[in-house]
């Protein structure tokens, strides 16, 4: 039985841990602030069981970093019924918004006014492409709701990173540049491929120095869809002494069109590898660009280069 001073004589104390100060402390996790606004991933490309699985897992790898976050997905090309159009998702988000804050009224609570946008729309897109942010600014205009438009992923550290492991994973560079074995189907020579005409290639150029860098490799963009540019890359890393090629996707995978990859290696005549997908980073970007315009987190840090 326990006394007014603590428990009876023989029953373990157990003590609270003291908070650790100092420059080494633990940081405070970082929740949703309350009333936040949603995350909506605007997916582009056709609509299929296998991009919403893949729109999902990014979500969820967002949400795990993020306690009380919420988030829905929509498709840029979706329909009313098993891929939500994203123009619906967001006058959802909106409408859901109000009904929370009459309910809360009308339960006695003091509640602000929302204000502020009701949604924060992050483009499932590792590269800049016009033609579809511009369609996905429409949606959000169409949707009638107030909500923010980040910027794409990329480019970033992160997807340095991804891009290496891809490569790993189809045996075309080595997992880690600190290891003694070889790779022998390795390349030494990387077409970064990618859709969005010039300006997606500069982007892209940019990731690409980083992968180079991590490869100890030449790395050069190419744009999947403009005729000609991803063979013409490859020949030219080929005459700057580069003999076994591969073609690496600087996309996540819905935004390719079908055929268009495998057309692209053709041309290069190399192997190729996987999209980025549902790679970790990729949620962590996701959730990156959501949090700088809530300005409640900091962007995630690149992992130094090997």
């Amino acid at each position: 039985m326990s006394s007014p001073t603590g428990p009876a004589s023989g029953l373990p104390v157990r003590m609270p841990r003291p908070r650790q100060s100092g420059r080494h402390r633990r940081p405070e996790p970082v929740a949703a602030p309350e009333g936040a606004p949603a995350l909506v991933l605007a997916v582009p490309g056709t609509p299929s069981a296998a991009v919403r699985s893949l729109a999902e897992e990014v979500v969820s790898i967002a949400r795990s970093e993020l306690p009380g976050l919420e988030a829905a997905i929509g498709f840029l090309d979706g329909d009313e019924s098993e891929y939500p159009r994203l123009s619906a998702v967001l006058a959802r988000a909106a409408a859901l918004r109000v009904e929370r804050y009459e309910l809360a009224r009308a339960a006695g609570r003091e509640v602000a006014e929302p204000e502020g946008p009701a949604a924060v729309v992050v483009p499932l897109l590792a590269g800049p492409d016009s033609a579809l942010t511009d369609r996905i600014r429409q949606a959000v205009a169409d949707s009638g709701a107030s909500a923010e438009l980040t910027d794409v992923l990329g480019p970033h550290p992160l997807l340095a990173e991804a891009l290496h492991v891809r490569l790993s994973e189809a045996g075309l560079a080595r997992a880690d540049r600190a290891r003694l074995f070889t790779v022998a189907t390795a390349a030494d020579g990387i077409v970064l491929a990618t859709v969005g005409g010039q300006e997606a290639v500069q982007a892209a150029g940019i990731t690409g120095m980083l992968l180079a860098a991590r490869l100890a490799v030449p790395v050069m963009a190419a744009a999947l869809d403009q005729e000609g540019s991803v063979a013409a890359v490859a020949e030219q890393l080929r005459g700057s002494g580069s003999a076994q090629l591969a073609l690496a996707p600087y996309l996540i995978g819905p935004e390719l069109a079908e055929g268009l990859l495998e057309d692209a290696a053709k041309a290069a005549d190399c192997p190729v590898a996987e999209a980025l997908g549902a790679y970790p980073a990729v949620g962590k970007l996701v959730l990156s660009q959501y949090t700088a315009a809530l300005g409640i987190a900091p962007q995630p840090q690149g992992t130094p280069v090997r």
